[in-house]
């Protein structure tokens, strides 16, 4: 891929990113308003995010894995790719948010949300996704530095625009704030180029090695006959017998063998049906690849666990509903994980469920940012209610966060190369969980932004080096489903976090413990950062090490890898 066309993707990604971030920050302010002008209720309102929450952590591995498919929903159909699903996710995304913008009731709003939820998990993993396919594995750390910078920034500028927003011109305006930016990137995604405009004149986009092998064979052979028979032209009438008696013997070989190759091959298909059939998979020939049982389980599973811990945060919300709720998310994990285990086309594929580092990141993943976010609910309560600041007081308390996160993921590549991931995230996440202890015990604004500054300092550089493994790890047919779990750990993160706040506050604890109970968190992702993260010596990845040996194993057979119509085959993936 050009360097050009790497940078587009790039952009791509990190628009999509801060887009999705900013809308969640908006509409954080502009809530009160919202209420006030809809005469909505306060549990209305909440559902505005409930909705949004659980739309997106069920969706988002099923929309990976939407983008790693090789082919089409149906046979025969061009695949959808991670650019396409972005496409649609960005222009979905933007259309229900001019929607809310122009909505008449709660009702609407709600709706919308959910609609949001669903593009925005389309689009989510599709930035992880193309990043993965875009740039070698050595040189991810840095597009993955500056996507989590923008992010930060998004979320320290978007209370900002959205107070002002909401203040000004109203809280309708905050929500037409991503809307063109939304537009213009899902328009430019869907700009097909490279192979893909040879595609849509119709010529083959792609063809199998084995098969550009044999076509280069057969010129090459076909260029020595030819050779051969202008030679015994030359020769005279023997050369001309000669190569007749030669033509008749090669094209009764060539039929010969033609004829051995389809009968295996319609051999082999045969086979292969009656396994299929046997395992009882036919019925799901027209999506094949894409495990749609297992899909709806974990989407369940997924919405029954954010809508858990989303009511245990709100008043009165630990109830025998949210009891109900929990056991649904039970049965339906274990019937997912039942089911992963007999399917032979399993949603989450072996070399990414099963690798031991990429399990350590993703609870990394959940454990900071549950300790971040737990603590940034408890720390509001404490700037407003105990020491009597202003929300733009506590604001400009808690600048350092953002500050600190934007500069630790700018120079976590360099930790990377130096260090390796193991010793970066266990360090980060130490570094987090003490920033949690000193707002346990801060009062002075000199501590409270020494915290807050730790805070951003352990969460930057964890952000950074977790997805990192995560993407990393796995291979780029996998990328989509990497970017959905690691998606689906930032999403499931923050409302354990915040439940657990919750919980904790409500008991009368009040804060202190509350924070040193995340800060146990965070020392619980350090450890399981040092028990399975690659340290510094681990530059190729399980996944590379697999794809090299089998290369070696093949001797120059690529089983079927995907190269050009034209031109020579590409160097294998960097």
């Amino acid at each position: 891929m050009s360097r050009r066309l790497r940078a587009v993707t790039l952009a791509s990604s990190v628009a999509g990113a801060v887009i999705v971030a900013l809308d969640g920050t908006v509409l954080t302010v502009a809530q009160p308003r919202l209420q006030r002008e809809l005469d909505a209720s306060y549990a209305q309102v909440q559902w505005t995010s409930t909705g949004y929450l659980i739309a997106v952590a069920s969706l988002l591995v099923f929309a990976g894995r939407l983008g790693d498919l090789p082919h089409g929903l149906l046979r025969g159909r061009r695949p959808l790719g991670h650019r396409r699903l972005f496409a649609v996710g960005m222009l979905g995304f933007g259309a229900a948010s001019a929607g809310i913008g122009l909505a008449p009731s709660i009702g609407w709003v709600i709706g919308l949300r959910v609609a949001q939820g669903v593009f925005g998990a389309l689009a989510q993993p599709a930035t992880l996704g193309m990043l993965r396919a875009a740039f070698p594995p050595d040189q991810l750390a840095m597009p993955l530095a500056v996507r989590t910078s923008a992010i930060a920034v998004a979320a320290a500028a978007g209370p900002l625009a959205g107070g002002a927003l909401a203040a000004g011109p109203g809280w309708r305006a905050a929500f037409f704030l991503n809307v063109g930016p939304a537009l213009l990137f899902g328009l430019l995604a869907l700009v097909p180029h490279g192979a893909e405009r040879g595609h849509e004149r119709g010529e083959p986009a792609a063809r199998t090695a084995p098969a550009a092998r044999t076509e280069r064979i057969g010129r090459i052979g076909g260029a020595r006959r030819a050779d051969g028979a202008g030679w015994a032209g030359r020769s005279g009438w023997a050369g001309r017998r000669k190569r007749g008696e030669e033509a008749e013997r090669g094209e009764r070989a060539g039929r010969q063998g033609h004829e051995a190759r389809a009968e295996r091959g319609a051999q082999a298909g045969r086979a292969e049906y009656r396994e299929r059939a046997e395992r009882g998979e036919e019925a799901w020939l027209s999506v094949a690849g894409l495990d749609l049982p297992g899909a709806v389980l974990l989407a369940v599973g997924l919405g029954c666990v954010v809508r858990a811990l989303v009511a245990v945060a709100e008043p009165g919300g630990a109830g025998p509903g949210t009891a109900v709720v929990a056991a649904v998310a039970v049965v339906a994990g274990v019937a997912f994980v039942r089911h992963e285990r007999r399917t032979a086309v399993p949603l989450l594929p072996p070399d990414v469920i099963g690798s031991a580092a990429v399990g350590s990141a993703l609870v990394v993943l959940v454990a900071a940012s549950a300790a971040l976010s737990g603590t940034l609910f408890v720390a509001t309560y404490v700037l407003q209610d105990t020491l009597g600041l202003d929300p733009f007081q506590s604001s400009l308390r808690s600048l350092p966060l953002a500050l600190l996160m934007v500069l630790a993921a700018t120079g976590c590549p360099v930790l990377l190369r130096r260090f390796g991931a193991r010793r970066t995230t266990v360090t980060a996440m130490l570094l987090l969980a003490l920033g949690v202890l000193v707002l346990a015990r801060a009062t002075a604004a000199p501590a409270l932004c020494t915290g807050f500054a730790l805070l951003g300092a352990g969460f930057g550089t964890v952000m950074v080096a977790a997805t990192q493994v995560v993407v990393r790890e796995a291979a780029v047919a996998s990328a989509g489903v990497a970017g959905g779990l690691q998606q689906t750990a930032m999403n499931v993160g923050p409302a354990l976090g915040v439940a657990a706040a919750t919980a904790l506050r409500t008991a009368g604890g009040g804060a202190a413990p509350a924070l040193t109970a995340l800060a146990a968190v965070a020392g619980a992702g350090a450890a399981a950062a040092a028990w399975a993260l690659p340290g510094r010596g681990a530059h190729r990845t399980s996944s590379e090490r697999r794809r090299a040996e089998a290369e070696c194993a093949a001797d120059g057979e690529t089983g079927g890898e995907a190269v050009p119509a034209t031109g020579p085959a590409p160097a294998q993936e960097r």
